[in-house]
């Protein structure tokens, strides 16, 4: 018999194939015999000979068409029918489950560092374990066995804290164990090295066959009509009359339908799918393995294992274990196979053996016991290693759900839903994660997908930053910045300056892919050590730089260079008649005004938090001010979700079929803001207009020359400060930098980045958009009522859904909480008041000028009542962090300068 041990020895070292090169794949031969096949009893491989034909003749029309028939096509085809969606039409070229999903390890874990994805893996695991045999009377292969987290140093055990705070929020059961309780759960295990473990009773596995063969009965017991053998070969794709791209039909070897929507849910084979209708899908197909073991004595019902740090997973299969983890060195599969259904490739025993080391040092059996079979098939993998979901920005009606990194099985029943719910009711949410620029790079996504897959079970610490794909976008002043120290953060593509070290330039080279693929690892690299310094969850050791920008700030004055702010204008005819329906705040006032309003969806969730300004019209081709007919608005908005907000705003305008244009000017203009009680003292010398209060009131704007240089000066403040945005072209941002810079140096002026920034604005209360704000807030649950223009009588959209809510009352509140310890929070921490839980944080930093952690979040009463303020101030809380509580104060204003005499020039 071959054991595990022998691959260790099997394995000879080999120059492994450059990741840009298309690698054959390798014979198992040099490894232990074993077959290639999944471990499963039963599979759809099986359930009969594949036909010539369709298993039914395509009809001539439908709502929706998704396309592949795995656990995504699957879970969005069985969510759309209980929505009622009778005509929707899956598709599937082979049978369900062909591509990917028949070889998944089919593991579900309960809990991720993101409340988001936990809320979704809550869904899947209970469409599987209950709604689905409640519902059919069938049984999925849904098996509770439990999971175990393995830590083997303090970071990781921290790590597990925080999940099982965040548990308590949704209810998911979970329990620190110590080496000693970790044995008496799993005898077989060597706990010699560990720190501890998180055990999750609830976790199990899912059967991929059993799980989608019963949400398609379900699904078509609702109506929904599921056609395999029947390969799609088209999508047609028409403009309207306003030249807008939309789905007409899709076409297959066996007849056209006729439908308005299409759900790519395609796998590896997405990217293939999206180009037939002009849509870039950025994802990558990789060889992704396990190794499945002979019989083990004594390993039935033991849980399922994630040893994150020596990246192996133990998935108990019967009575035995299947092997498997991520490695540094994947192999990318090149030329993606359309015939592969129900396919698999040889292992690699070369790339596989690294993770035998690991899975033999946790459960000593496993040197001793045989490998019955080997699976290695092809998964898709994505740059941030989250799915691609929502509307696609190039073609209206076609709808991503793809690239789900091995794990669509645990994120399908949720993600299913979501789809199935933007495609129903009217949000079409849209994936704007990667700037346009991006998604059809293939060395950004090549080498972005590289890292997060290697790095998928790193510790998730709250400031880390990717190595890989950088230094696509600069704004005008990165070299400057660079040379003072600037220690970069990578948003949307965009290097944004995240602070800035006393040591010197710290630069991001070019990706190195960790050593692998036979590429030789940076030596002192000084921007990766900053990184490194900086896990931690406890104040990171630049806490003491950070303190200094945001105390230079409030004491004297600070610059921020904001450049990578989205900059857009909306102009033309109807361009008012747009800006009144799209924002909820009265843009409609003369030029030269300001204004900060949200963007909402039709159920008044917030899509977007922006400043507009009204401008009148310039010269053909200036980017400070257009020419333009009729009016005209200047948008700026956070860079990291400029794309967003660009998707929705032209889907809106599409829908209104208003005459009038969005123009995107993000790269023609720079931005950089002066901050503090000293800005206007230096801002007078470089500036040639009254900065007065009289004469430059608070949310107001000016073209006025700076440094010989024609700018726009903005009067805002992001910071609780009184300061000004300075819009600039980008060929003179460095002049009108060196100008400033020149100006401040003898009133202690300093540079300072975003993390200076999420402090400053944590401090004043400010919202940051995808923390505070995401599109299932709504502004009154936000506390941004007052950005509304609910008093007058001009429509918006989301103004009916904001009117209803006030109407029955608030159920959820944002509520800002600060504690008198001094402890390091980031999110996730979970809220009590009363000795109950009501919410968890969203967003946490320190807050220098006042000297406490500050955290916000969204709270609930228990009880299912609305939360005024009076129940905000009649609590008692808590925030617990790691599973430790800290007394919390709730404030219902902010806790430093309530009164907003700072912003106003009042000190």
């Amino acid at each position: 018999m071959s054991y595990i041990s022998c691959a260790l020895r099997a394995a000879a070292p080999r120059r492994l194939p450059a990741p840009w090169r298309s690698p054959r794949p390798f014979s198992s031969a040099a490894g232990p015999p074993a077959e290639k096949n999944v471990p499963y009893q039963k599979t759809l491989k099986e359930e009969g000979a594949r036909s010539t034909g369709p298993s039914r003749p395509p009809p001539p029309s439908a709502e929706v068409v998704v396309v592949g028939g795995g656990s995504l096509g699957c879970q969005t085809t069985y969510h759309l029918a209980k929505l009622g969606v009778t005509s929707v039409v899956l598709l599937e070229r082979d049978r369900l489950t062909s591509g990917t999903t028949w070889h998944t390890a089919g593991l579900l874990w309960q809990l991720r560092p993101s409340d988001v994805e936990v809320e979704l893996l809550a869904h899947t695991r209970d469409v599987v374990s209950r709604e689905l045999p409640a519902e059919t009377g069938l049984h999925t292969g849904w098996v509770q066995n439990g999971g175990l987290f393995i830590a083997s140093n303090k970071q990781r055990l921290d790590e597990y804290k925080r999940l099982m705070s965040l548990g308590k929020v949704y209810g998911v059961e979970s329990y620190v164990l110590s080496p000693a309780q970790t044995k008496e759960l799993y005898p077989l295990m060597n706990v010699a090295d560990l720190y501890g473990t998180l055990y999750v009773p609830k976790d199990g596995t899912m059967d991929p066959a059993g799980t989608c063969s019963t949400l398609a009965r379900a699904a078509a017991a609702r109506g929904a009509t599921i056609i395999e053998n029947c390969p799609v070969t088209g999508i047609q794709v028409r403009a309207d009359d306003f030249g807008v791209k939309r789905v007409h039909a899709v076409e297959t070897a066996h007849g056209t339908i006729q439908t308005p929507c299409v759900v790519n849910c395609a796998g590896v084979w997405a990217r293939a799918l999206g180009q037939l209708a002009g849509v870039h899908v950025p994802l990558v197909a990789m060889h992704h393995a396990y190794v499945v073991t002979e019989r083990i004595e004594g390993i039935q019902n033991m849980p399922n294992v994630r040893d994150h740090d020596a990246s192996v997973y133990l998935r108990l299969q019967g009575d035995a274990l299947s092997v498997g983890g991520y490695e540094s060195n994947p192999i990318f599969w090149e030329e993606v196979s359309e015939k592969f259904a129900f396919g698999l490739f040889d292992l690699d025993w070369d790339v596989f053996t690294q993770h035998i080391e690991g899975a033999i040092n946790r459960v000593p059996v496993l040197e001793k016991t045989g490998i019955k079979s080997t699976v290695c098939g092809p998964e898709s993998f994505t740059a941030d290693h989250k799915p691609l979901m929502g509307e696609a920005p190039e073609v209206r009606g076609f709808f991503l759900g793809c690239g789900f990194n091995s794990a669509g099985m645990m994120l399908g029943g949720g993600c299913g839903r979501e789809l199935a719910h933007w495609i129903v009711h009217g949000r079409p949410e849209k994936d704007m994660r990667f700037h346009q620029s991006l998604t059809d790079n293939n060395r950004w996504i090549r080498e972005r997908s590289h890292e997060s897959y290697a790095k998928n079970y790193s510790v998730v610490f709250p400031h880390d930053e990717p190595l890989a794909g950088r230094n696509m976008r600069k704004d005008p002043l990165h070299e400057e910045l660079l040379q003072q120290g600037c220690v970069f953060q990578e948003r949307h593509g965009w290097e944004r300056p995240g602070w800035f070290s006393p040591k010197g330039a710290a630069p991001v080279l070019d990706y190195d892919y960790y050593g692998a693929y036979s590429q030789e690892r940076h030596r002192d690299y000084a921007y990766n050590q900053l990184l490194a310094d900086e896990y931690t969850f406890d104040f990171p050791p630049h806490h003491d730089t950070i303190k200094n920008e945001c105390l230079t700030c409030r004491n004297a004055l600070a610059l921020f260079d904001m450049s990578y702010f989205g900059k857009f204008y909306l102009v033309g005819p109807e361009a008012t008649k747009a800006a009144n329906w799209l924002f909820t705040a009265d843009v409609s006032k003369a030029p030269g005004s300001t204004v900060y309003t949200c963007m909402l969806n039709k159920r008044g969730g917030v899509e977007s938090d922006l400043t507009v300004s009204r401008i009148s019209p310039g010269e053909p081709g200036s980017p400070l001010a257009p020419a333009f007919q009729g009016d005209g608005y200047y948008l700026a908005i956070g860079g990291a979700v400029a794309q967003h907000n660009w998707s929705h705003i032209t889907a809106v305008l599409q829908d209104m079929k208003l005459q009038c244009q969005l123009i995107d000017c993000s790269e023609e203009l720079g931005m950089m803001s002066l901050q503090g009680p000293l800005s206007r003292a230096v801002l007078q010398e470089v500036l040639d207009t009254d900065l007065s209060n009289e004469a430059f009131p608070f949310s107001t704007h000016k073209l006025v020359r700076a440094a010989g240089c024609t700018v726009r000066a903005m009067r805002l403040s992001f910071v609780g400060e009184m300061g000004w945005e300075l819009h600039v072209p980008r060929a003179d941002c460095v002049r009108v930098y060196r100008a400033v810079m020149q100006a401040g140096a003898r009133h202690g002026i300093a540079n300072a980045g975003y993390r200076a920034i999420d402090s400053l604005s944590i401090e004043k209360g400010y919202r940051h958009w995808h923390a505070d704000l995401r599109p299932d807030d709504t502004p009154l649950e936000a506390g941004l009522a007052f950005t509304c223009k609910l008093k007058s009588g001009i429509p918006f959209l989301g103004r009916e859904a904001v009117e209803a809510q006030k109407s029955s009352g608030i159920f959820r509140r944002l509520v800002c909480f600060t504690t008198d310890e001094k402890v390091p929070m980031f999110g996730l921490e979970a809220i009590w008041r009363d000795g109950q839980v009501v919410g968890h944080v969203r967003r946490a930093d320190f807050g220098f000028a006042i000297d406490k952690t500050i955290a916000y979040g969204y709270i609930r009463d228990p009880a299912g009542g609305p939360v005024s303020l009076d129940f905000v101030k009649s609590g008692s809380y808590q925030l617990e962090r790691m599973g430790v509580s800290y007394p919390a104060r709730a404030h219902t204003k902010s806790p430093f300068d309530p009164e907003n005499k700072r912003v106003k020039g009042i000190y």
